[in-house]
């Protein structure tokens, strides 16, 4: 119990019982928090490894995947590239105001390999300025050709007689540089009769297979 007491002066002293103090000391002991038992701590440390765990998975498997893909990309397609190709001009094949030439590409390397496509064509002087434009694609762009090693495949020049278009002729090309499909190296061969373009029509077909005319 608590004892009041009055001075003479009326302050007030209180007088705390043992029992009272206990009690309050009991309540903030109950508010402390408890320390982490074994259970806390083996979850937490489970959550945490499968996040680091997952993360490194997926940037495992990103990498992997770029990986492969590269390898892949990579790998050996069997596209014939300009470096291991020969490159030549047939003879004109002239008829009904029409002028054709056979582009032929040679595989000189020791495996098969395969052309698919359009070359990129251009016509140039002796002294190596371009004349004209490239030439423009035309018809189907076909299917993919195996030359064997040591086997050809060609394209066509196309081009029309002097007279039958008011647009004037070209000059003569001493030079057609070529770059075979999904090539960036150009390959350069020599005309012997010198090509002419007039009528500005100047078309190259898809690669097929054989030497051609």
């Amino acid at each position: 119990m608590s004892h009041i007491t009055l001075t003479s002066r009326g302050k007030v002293v209180v007088a705390t019982m043992a029992a009272v103090a206990a009690m309050g000391i009991t309540a903030c002991q109950g508010t402390e928090p408890k320390p982490a038992g074994k259970d806390a701590a083996a979850s937490v440390s489970q959550e945490e490894g499968k996040e680091a765990k997952g993360g490194d998975a997926a940037t495992g498997s990103s990498a992997a995947g770029e990986e492969i893909g590269s390898k892949a990309g990579s790998a050996g397609d069997g596209r014939c590239e300009s470096s291991s190709m020969g490159l030549r001009v047939g003879r004109a094949d002239v008829g009904a105001g029409n002028i054709r030439y056979s582009l032929v590409f040679t595989n000189k390397g020791k495996s098969a390999c395969t052309l698919n496509g359009f070359p990129g064509v251009s016509l140039m002087a002796r002294d190596g300025q371009t004349i004209g434009k490239p030439a423009e694609r035309e018809g189907a762009t076909g299917k993919p050709v195996t030359v064997a090693a040591g086997g050809s495949a060609h394209a066509v020049l196309h081009t029309i007689n002097d007279g039958l278009s008011d647009k004037p002729c070209w000059k003569s090309a001493s030079l057609v540089q070529a770059y075979p499909p999904g090539s960036k190296e150009a390959m350069t061969a020599r005309v012997s009769s010198g090509l002419r373009v007039c009528g500005d029509e100047f078309t190259v077909t898809a690669v097929t297979s054989g030497a051609g005319a």
